[in-house]
């Protein structure tokens, strides 16, 4: 690489200490028996924010003989200028093109970043579809969230990690070591290790109308789960960005999973079972996290913050090892905002998030949080202080009607009557709602939905509006264009990936950002018209005895369970939190440790 024309042109771009590396804890770079690029498909600021890819990075680095680097989507202006000085992209660690390595590993977080994984791999001067890409090219993996459903990109990678990383990305590493072949280590990694997928060895095979008649192979691929959180790796280091990343601070991770299962919730059943880290070994990786990177702040990261069991053990601890650190306590529900958890935070805005309007659609969606649990969330918060809520809402949820709607209005009301007892009532109170629109996902209780049409929401949107109309409450709703892309792209099939990749070669990139995407919109429409698939195959109500795009994938949690919740749903019954009983799901009969504390207390109680 020419250093002096690769300076030359980062002083011609924006932000230009997002490509140049040297961060402060990074390793010193060296050539590894296995060199793997961990790649993600978003800025800088945003990837360096990520800790999914921090664990990646650390169980690989954990095998003799493995380097890890990494590498984060170019913002177009340096994108730009790489295409027309024929520069390939690069890592920034070692500096060397991602296709020097063994293997690059895309962290997949949000459907609309695929074609952020094509232009990555376009730059890099790889074939985007692992069809051309012979044994001189890097191996293709991907994982992260999004790969619960594989199939719209299966024609791009060569082998997909479903599931918990930390095992299951250290065994590929040791694979990779023993094996050079890259057919006999795809072949041997879809035969010995748990979670990983490879395309190429499952044919799909389709009906007449359009949907799924079966797959090649009868193997399901069971995720990788990993058993032991409390001693699996976890960096107590990080490296220091070079700008200020999304969120700039130290992170541990307290658990992992949730117990709530809330029924549109995708996170809620693909990182099943709950497992919790260990306190005190918790506060010992925050005190290196600290002393290593400086951060002022820590977050306790987990789905649900609230429900870790020994949080009130573990914020005493924390405040006294790290006195001059400000703790973040990001999802706490409303049924666990106590003031001894909030204290810690800004008191400029408290966010909740109760979902829907009414009583009666909380327990279709089983968010069993009570309008009681609401008034006492918000009453407790403005004594510590705040005078500014946030409140979370969604559209078009299965069986919503107007009155639900209307009552949100009617939680906003209550809040200000709240407040209004308050001195200086009601002029320092800021109301914020904001409203998303339901995308049905796989491995949900709701998987089978259909999407609200845009129709029907804008219709939504305006009830809210006249309703909202209030002074000192700030009404927001998202892109209904983007939801429907996400919604197609969550569910979507292997047909689906000749859109992404038209979409990419007609210019659709950082489609995760609202700016990029609505300039995008009629290009990612027209690729649907060119490439012959119709987006409302993806959004419309599927049959509960349809075979899915995903059915080939083992989540742990039954397809039978699932029907079970959603039958629930409409029956308006709420199931509760896995804490309270044993509900059921599956994963009882694989690995759940609070289905065997249950069983241990009945047999004590016995």
């Amino acid at each position: 690489m020419d250093k002096l024309n690769l300076n030359e042109i980062l002083s011609s771009v924006e932000k230009p200490a997002r490509y140049i590396g040297g961060e402060f804890n990074e390793k010193t770079p060296f050539d590894g028996k296995f060199n793997y690029c961990i790649c993600f498909p978003d800025v800088y600021e945003v990837g360096m924010s990520n800790l999914g890819i921090k664990i990646v990075c650390e169980a690989i680095d954990s095998v003799d003989g493995a380097y890890t680097d990494r590498c984060f989507a170019p913002w177009p202006d340096f994108g730009e200028k790489l295409k027309e000085n024929d520069i390939p992209l690069y890592a920034l660690g070692n500096r060397k093109p991602l296709k020097t390595f063994d293997m690059l590993g895309f962290s997949l977080q949000y459907e609309m970043s695929y074609t952020n994984v094509l232009y990555m791999l376009d730059l890099a001067g790889i074939p985007l579809k692992s069809a051309e890409r012979g044994e001189e090219y890097p191996i293709i993996q991907a994982g992260g969230p999004c790969a619960c459903n594989p199939e719209p990109m299966a024609d791009f990678i060569d082998i997909f990690t479903i599931g918990d990383g930390e095992e299951n990305m250290k065994a590929l590493a040791e694979l990779k070591l023993e094996v050079k072949s890259k057919d006999e280590f795809l072949r041997r990694a879809a035969e010995e290790i748990d979670g990983v997928y490879v395309p190429a060895l499952m044919e799909v095979y389709y009906n007449d109308d359009g949907t799924i008649k079966g797959f090649s192979s009868f193997k399901k691929i069971k995720k990788a789960i990993c058993r032991d959180l409390a001693h699996a790796v976890f960096p107590k280091r990080f490296l220091v960005p070079n700008i200020e990343a999304v969120f700039d601070r130290g992170v541990i991770e307290v658990m992992r999973g949730c117990y709530r299962g809330c029924r549109f919730c995708q996170a809620g059943f693909i990182y099943r079972p709950v497992r919790e880290r260990d306190a005190d070994a918790s506060v010992e990786t925050a005190k290196s996290l600290i002393r290593m990177s400086g951060f002022d702040e820590l977050s306790l990261n987990s789905l649900s913050t609230g429900d870790y069991s020994r949080l009130k053990e573990l914020i005493p601890k924390l405040r006294e090892a790290l006195p001059d650190v400000n703790l973040a306590l990001p999802s706490l529900r409303l049924d666990s905002f106590e003031g001894d958890f909030v204290q810690e935070t800004r008191k400029s805005s408290i966010t909740f998030a109760p979902e829907a309007g009414t009583q009666r659609l909380r327990d279709v969606i089983n968010k069993d949080v009570t309008e009681r649990e609401i008034i006492s969330g918000v009453t407790q918060a403005f004594e510590q202080g705040y005078t500014s809520v946030k409140l979370y809402f969604m559209l078009g949820l299965p069986t919503e009607t107007d009155d639900d709607l209307h009552g949100i209005r009617d939680i906003v009301f209550k809040i200000r009557d709240i407040y209004a007892v308050r001195p200086k009532a009601l002029k320092n109170l800021r109301v914020s709602v904001s409203v998303s629109t339901f995308i049905p996902k796989p491995f949900t209780p709701f998987q089978w939905e259909k999407q609200a049409t845009k129709k029907e929401v804008e219709e939504k949107i305006n009830l809210l509006k006249k309703d909202l109309f209030v002074k000192g409450v700030n009404f927001s709703w998202n892109n209904y264009e983007l939801s429907e892309m996400e919604a197609v792209f969550a569910r979507g099939d292997r047909r689906t990936g000749a859109v992404i990749e038209e979409a990419y070669k007609s210019g659709c990139i950082f489609d995760g950002w609202t700016s990029f995407f609505d300039a995008n919109v009629e290009k990612w429409y027209a690729a649907f018209e060119k490439t012959g698939v119709n987006k409302d195959f993806y959004t419309r109500e599927w049959g509960e005895n349809e075979i899915l795009p995903w059915d080939f994938i083992d989540m742990c949690v039954e397809k039978s369970f699932l029907l079970k919740e959603r039958h629930a749903a409409y029956g308006e019954k709420v199931t509760g939190s896995c804490q309270t009983s044993c509900k059921g799901c599956g994963l009882q009969k694989i690995y759940c440790p609070k289905f065997e504390q249950h069983k241990t207390k009945k047999l004590n109680n016995a």
